[in-house]
């Protein structure tokens, strides 16, 4: 009986999406990171973007992103009422993101050391030379704070405030199974076996199994939205992000596999790029670390212990309420998360 009624509602929703199929033609508005950019600085296929404000920016020091390299950065400017880039212009700040683009066979040796010293710090070296500042603030979120950190640790006098969201900087993690999955995997093979370049749907693999049964909630989702275009749009959004996710280049996934998941070398020392070793104590600016209390793919275990590891005086550890999207396009962060971190910036922006 429950199957035949789900069945009935099922039938029902789909004849109703017909029969309202002209309005649908819209769909093509469900676009992601909308906020005006322009390219300023360019490496490679790795690009310098600056969002361009409608409003004049109060903030002295310029505010540099540093993305996850397995995503696409526009999560943080997903629509124009769960933008956190709309939200912290609002405050005033003068925001850049660093786009590592879609690297391809061609980049298949690119290692650690190109993207923490050569883009980001090229990105970074770009910004103090444009603004005539000494230091930059620099914003990490996931794999991409983890870069950031490693750079703060080895250029600290190039960084004016860090602030990490969302960052693995412990690996040694049995909560989250995408930890659990890269400790054993031989990365060697991986990477070899896939002729350089791990391609996106690979990683995508260790999401599903994160959340095993995401793909039917999202299905029934979609089956209670379809008659509804702004909640479908806002569907769409999200799946346009959730399935752009470039591939990574062979070595530096190499190399970040087994420095960080296999040997957790951040944390336990030993972590050397170009040949320098990455100090976490070398870390002595005001630093803001970013947690998801329930955030399945970053642990909050495998994020706090870096505010007991920097030497920085001025430190704050602050507990988002919610997942590891929430972070970036839940309610609670464009009231709260959004207005916190411009705060935080704004005191230390002299």
């Amino acid at each position: 009986m429950e199957n035949n009624t789900l069945l009935q509602n099922i039938k029902q929703r789909i004849n109703k999406y017909i029969q309202t199929f002209y309005t649908w033609q819209e769909l093509h508005e469900a676009e992601v990171g909308e906020t005006p950019r322009k390219t300023v600085w360019q490496r490679d296929k790795v690009r310098l973007m600056h969002y361009l404000s409608p409003q004049t920016t109060t903030y002295r020091t310029p505010l540099l992103v540093s993305y996850a390299l397995i995503n696409r950065y526009h999560m943080m400017d997903l629509q124009s009422d769960r933008s956190l880039v709309k939200k912290l212009q609002q405050y005033g700040a003068d925001i850049y993101v660093l786009d590592t683009g879609y690297p391809n066979h061609t980049d298949r040796y690119l290692t650690m050391n190109d993207y923490v010293n050569g883009y980001l710090g090229g990105a970074i070296d770009f910004l103090r030379k444009q603004y005539q500042l000494e230091k930059i603030n620099l914003l990490g979120i996931c794999q991409g704070g983890t870069y950031a950190v490693m750079y703060a640790a080895l250029h600290p006098q190039k960084i004016k405030n860090l602030i990490t969201m969302v960052t693995p900087i412990d690996f040694d993690n049995e909560e989250g199974i995408i930890f659990k999955w890269l400790k054993y995997i031989d990365a060697d093979i991986l990477v070899d076996g896939m002729r350089g370049v791990i391609p996106g749907y690979v990683a995508d693999v260790g999401f599903q199994m994160a959340k095993p049964m995401l793909k039917f909630r999202k299905a029934r989702t979609l089956l209670e939205i379809m008659d509804n275009k702004e909640a479908m749009l806002n569907y769409l959004r999200m799946e346009k992000w959730n399935n752009d996710q470039p591939s990574l280049a062979g070595e530096a996934a190499k190399e970040f596999i087994k420095a960080m998941f296999q040997q957790n070398l951040l944390i336990k020392g030993g972590l050397e790029i170009a040949q320098k070793p990455v100090n976490l104590s070398a870390i002595d600016m005001p630093i803001l670390t970013i947690y998801a209390a329930e955030d399945h793919l970053v642990p909050p275990a495998t994020t706090k212990p870096l505010n007991d590891l920097v030497s920085s005086a001025d430190k704050t550890l602050y507990e988002f309420p919610g997942g590891h999207v929430g972070v970036f396009t839940g309610r609670r962060s464009q009231a709260e998360l959004a207005p916190t971190i411009a705060q935080w910036l704004k005191e230390r922006d002299h």
